[in-house]
């Protein structure tokens, strides 16, 4: 732990902004999460966190998935949400949760995988029902989740089942989550079969690519964090009454999936930097503390 003080300390003040190591690499070399109070700090996709506590390898109605990553860090926030949604998940049938990738001890860009998780308040939870909550940390390694759409993309599998829809509905109706993305088709079905009148929930739940195996469970920033940057536009400003049920989700299954040709006159689309690019000049200032932090 003393050599990485030294090694981030060396880094962070004796080289130029454009010749210090990648963030990913600085925020990747720590074990633990930092002795300070938890705050997110920047945005979701570009910032880190303080005080992060690591979710329980185990507990009576959730299993951390894949440790060898040492993914399983949030704040503290999140952490009291995943624990309240295994035990709804238990009013459906489920076991509990099998959950995935939350963020890193500090935050921050990851090593490999996404641009998001980097200030605790992301969760990726499996489409897999749990069957057993006793997984060895070997099993827990190579069990692969579940597909719940075609590989046409266009609809939900017969891996797709009410309990889904009752579990992600019940986190949707949290109001301290901000938004749920989900694989088009899930969305789509979802607007497609609810069967209450107040369908306003359906508005945190967005498509995005990739959600197929997982759903993503992002969180609003917690009152008080004065360096968390909220999303924008905020939920609740989708048409249609706030659902986002209306024809603008139907691009997902045209535009999305056929794109229509390029104009061969408009100008290249900017390149779009990954966050595993990023130095510490590109994250807040405050990030710095985070890694200098014991």
């Amino acid at each position: 732990m003393r050599a990485i003080l030294i090694l981030t300390l060396a880094v962070l003040f004796s080289a130029p902004a454009t010749a210090q190591q990648r963030a990913n690499q600085l925020f990747g070399a720590h074990a633990y999460g930092s002795l300070q109070s938890p705050e997110p700090i920047g945005s979701y996709s570009k910032g880190c966190a303080s005080g992060l506590v690591r979710l329980p390898e185990t507990g009576p109605t959730w299993q951390a998935m894949r440790l060898s990553r040492n993914r399983n860090w949030g704040d503290p926030s999140l952490m009291e949400f995943v624990q309240d949604l295994s035990r709804e998940a238990t009013r459906h049938g489920w076991a509990g949760l099998y959950i995935g990738d939350i963020s890193q001890p500090r935050g921050g860009p990851m090593t490999s995988g996404h641009r998001s998780h980097q200030i605790g308040l992301d969760v990726d939870i499996w489409m897999l029902p749990p069957k057993r909550l006793d997984l060895s940390v070997g099993e827990r390694e190579s069990l692969s989740s579940i597909s719940v759409r075609t590989n046409d993309q266009l609809r939900v599998n017969s891996n797709w089942t009410r309990s889904h829809y009752n579990i992600m509905r019940a986190a949707a109706s949290d109001p301290r989550v901000d938004r749920i993305f989900v694989a088009a088709a899930v969305k789509l079905e979802m607007c497609k079969t609810a069967r209450s009148a107040d369908t306003r929930w359906l508005q945190k739940i967005r498509p995005a690519g990739g959600h197929n195996y997982h759903f993503h469970v992002r969180m609003k920033c917690p009152r008080g964090a004065r360096n968390c940057e909220a999303q924008t536009p905020t939920v609740g400003e989708l048409s249609n009454g706030g659902n986002g049920c209306d024809d603008t989700l139907q691009w997902w299954v045209t535009d999305y999936l056929n794109p229509p040709p390029r104009d061969p006159n408009a100008p290249p689309p900017e390149p779009r930097r990954h966050p595993r690019d990023y130095t510490m000049a590109d994250l807040p200032r405050a990030c710095q503390a985070v890694l200098a932090s014991q």
